[in-house]
């Protein structure tokens, strides 16, 4: 049985205000040609089919037609809701979509019945596991103690843990499992949601049932203790923190109990996505962008010392895809806490001011600056 495995497709993202919608296309018809020069019987997607809960008609258009494309070519899907979607949303129709081989998680109810595949292997049930809150599984479970019931699962590790114990697992067939989790280890990117203190993390031992756990909701891929724990991470760079990675589609196939095989295919962006630094004069010299595709998405970090009146549209005519711009210079090194100090009211305007451009700066006011503050104190003094 071979599968491909994708997450965190965010379809309808918005980074720095810039749609990837097109974006978002592109990649996900490479996806479908992998689909196909893999030979896969099926793909696997770990959660966060959207960006938003209440997805734009768009971005639903783009789903509805992804899935369409997979199950034209006779691909399997299975796939489960994240923290970014809609459980209600994403289960409906999943009866109706079965019947073309797309299955999608129902919402939780306390109960996961796994799809029964079958291989020249013999048969692999599959358990698709919707992105799960403690309240989740406490508005569905419950346990009773000296003879009362009472809530259970008080936090990510405890709500996991029981939901997956509630499958029965038999260990001694081949299992998978599609959840949307962050499971203790994992790294983390600048675009992805952060429960404060780690409270969200759950620990890898409670996937120990399973052959293989395909994994959503971390951007980075990566496994977690083994190969066969595994984050496929985002299709797309989706933040400025990952532009060093290589985004790609994992490729998982299952053989006999035991014999799992994991391998990757490359992604290769419509835009990719870069930082670059330097002065002003230096990142508008031609010679500085021709090695690159100047229409990728940029951040750039000016190193001037004098902040370049409007850079950011100036810039955008060499990268017109400029995302962030910002200073990296003795003025934004260090913060220096203005505090109220005694006898100001013996110093002139000028005085006041050029300690005041000092504090904000860390650096001196130059001649010109100077003679420019002289000349707006004397003609201010002369309107009043």
């Amino acid at each position: 049985m071979k599968l491909l495995h994708i997450s965190d497709l965010h379809i309808g993202k918005r980074v720095n205000g810039f749609s990837m919608l097109e974006d978002q296309k592109y990649i996900l018809r490479q996806i479908l040609a992998a689909a196909n020069s893999q030979q896969a019987d099926g793909v696997i997607i770990a959660g966060d089919l959207y960006d938003k809960p209440v997805p734009s008609a768009e971005a639903v258009q783009v789903f509805d037609w992804f899935l369409t494309e997979l199950a034209d070519r006779g691909k399997a899907v299975y796939a489960v809701s994240g923290n970014h979607d809609s459980a209600e949303r994403i289960a409906f129709g999943a009866q109706l979509m079965g019947s073309r081989g797309v299955f999608l998680s129902p919402v939780y109810h306390g109960k996961i019945s796994p799809l029964k595949l079958v291989d020249s292997y013999g048969e692999l049930y599959l358990y698709l596991l919707p992105f799960i809150k403690p309240a989740t599984v406490r508005h569905v479970l419950r346990e009773t103690v000296d003879g009362q019931e009472e809530f259970v699962a008080s936090n990510y590790h405890d709500a996991v843990k029981l939901a997956v114990a509630q499958m029965q697992v038999d260990k001694s067939r081949r299992n998978i499992l599609v959840a949307h989790q962050f499971v203790t280890g994992a790294g983390r990117c600048d675009s992805e949601e952060i429960a404060v203190g780690g409270l969200d993390n759950v620990d890898a031992e409670v996937f120990d049932a399973f052959d293989y756990v395909a994994l959503g909701h971390i951007h980075s891929p990566q496994f977690i203790k083994r190969e066969t724990l595994r984050y496929c991470g985002t299709p797309l760079k989706y933040s400025f923190s990952e532009t060093d990675q290589e985004k790609s589609i994992t490729v998982v196939t299952l053989k006999e109990k035991g014999n799992v095989e994991v391998s990757t295919v490359p992604l290769i962006p419509l835009h990719d996505m870069r930082k670059i630094r330097g002065t002003y004069l230096e990142v508008t010299a031609r010679s500085f962008y021709q090695g690159f595709d100047t229409e990728d998405y940029i951040q750039v970090t000016l190193t001037d010392e004098e902040d370049i009146p409007d850079a950011l549209q100036k810039l955008r005519i060499i990268y017109p895809n400029l995302m962030h711009l910002c200073y990296d210079n003795r003025r934004t090194k260090q913060n220096r806490v203005i505090e109220r100090e005694e006898g100001r009211g013996e110093k002139s305007e000028f005085e006041l001011f050029a300690e005041l451009y000092e504090l904000q700066n860390n650096q001196a006011m130059s001649g010109i600056q100077m003679e420019f503050v002289l000349q707006m104190i004397e003609e201010c003094k002369q309107e009043v």
